[in-house]
């Protein structure tokens, strides 16, 4: 997995409208960019409430929130509408993100093993190169954490 110092490697995504981006277009301000294995189940729905419910407060701090699963955009999208969300979802359906990240593990659930992306946050520097990175994250106050991490940059 990626860690401090590291920087965040250049893979083309789609945004929840299909269009295409980089995590370049943030260059020039620090940036969130967290990974969450499939929009719309609890913990992920969880995790993406509590970056929009602090998503003035990244705002004020010029820290745009990025969101990125193996979802397909049009999912994505439907996720955003249903829980009026306010950080970008991106979709990487080819895994390459989560490849050049090392967030695409191997997980066990009741024995059976299986590969799956590891819940991990990512704060980035405007230099592009990673500044913090929580692995293994609970989603439970990891938001807020996140922001003080930022607030003290």
């Amino acid at each position: 997995m990626l860690d401090v110092g590291d920087a965040v490697p250049e893979v083309t995504l789609k945004d929840a409208d299909g269009a295409d981006f980089t995590l370049a277009r943030y260059r020039g301000k620090p940036l969130v960019v967290y990974f969450y294995p499939k929009a719309d189940t609890p913990g992920c729905t969880s995790e993406a409430r509590d970056f929009t419910a602090l998503a003035a407060d990244f705002a004020a701090l010029g820290m745009p929130v990025v969101g990125i699963s193996k979802d397909k955009p049009a999912r994505l999208k439907k996720f955003a509408e249903k829980y009026g969300l306010a950080v970008t979802l991106a979709s990487d359906e080819t895994g390459a993100m989560c490849e050049a990240f090392g967030t695409w593990v191997e997980k066990s659930l009741y024995g059976r093993k299986y590969m799956g992306i590891e819940r991990a946050t990512f704060l980035v520097g405007a230099d592009g190169k990673i500044l913090r990175a929580w692995p293994k994250v609970k989603v439970k106050g990891h938001a807020a954490e996140v922001l003080e991490a930022g607030q003290g940059l």
